[in-house]
């Protein structure tokens, strides 16, 4: 059973509840976003596996995911990327925001939202548990495709995506 760690808005851990329970009662919670780029400045992104227990068959960024009890977050990404792309890469802490958003199945995203960026040009090994696809795609391309296909792309992506682009220069 994987728990996540609940949080108050200033990321101080009040406890831990089952990840599950979590998202239907919408507390909440610590995780984190990694979002990479080629050295074109091309995002790399991914299709989520289609028997995800939400949000399955949509595009979303390169890795993200909450980290465990005692774990600091910068190694749970380092992890995640591991275990879903089959690779790990250099990424620093850009932000943290707060988002709460409804999802598939009942579920709410209640998540204060650590989020890096990084490079990488290398080989890809995603796990099939995990990801479905996965493409280098254009920022303008990506958000054009956004506009045109919004229910293609996880709910978090979308808002995440419009934070990175506010704060960070590309």
């Amino acid at each position: 059973m994987e728990y996540l760690i609940l949080v108050d808005e200033n990321d101080n851990q009040l406890g831990l509840m089952e990840k599950i329970e979590a998202h239907e009662k919408g507390l909440l919670h610590r995780a984190f976003s990694v979002f990479l780029f080629n050295s074109k400045g091309e995002m790399l992104i991914h299709q989520r596996a289609f028997s995800k227990y939400h949000s399955g068959g949509l595009w979303t960024n390169a890795c993200c995911s909450h980290p465990r009890d005692q774990e600091k977050t910068i190694d749970a990404a380092h992890r995640r990327l591991e275990e879903e792309m089959g690779f790990d890469c250099e990424i620093k802490e850009v932000f943290h925001f707060t988002y709460k958003s409804a999802l598939d199945n009942g579920l709410t995203e209640h998540e204060l939202d650590h989020v890096y960026i990084g490079e990488y040009e290398g080989e890809i090994n995603p796990n099939p548990e995990e990801v479905e696809s996965y493409k280098y795609i254009s920022i303008t391309d990506l958000t054009k495709d956004i506009q045109e296909n919004p229910q293609g792309y996880t709910e978090w992506f979308k808002i995440c995506l419009e934070e990175v682009l506010n704060r960070v220069e590309l």
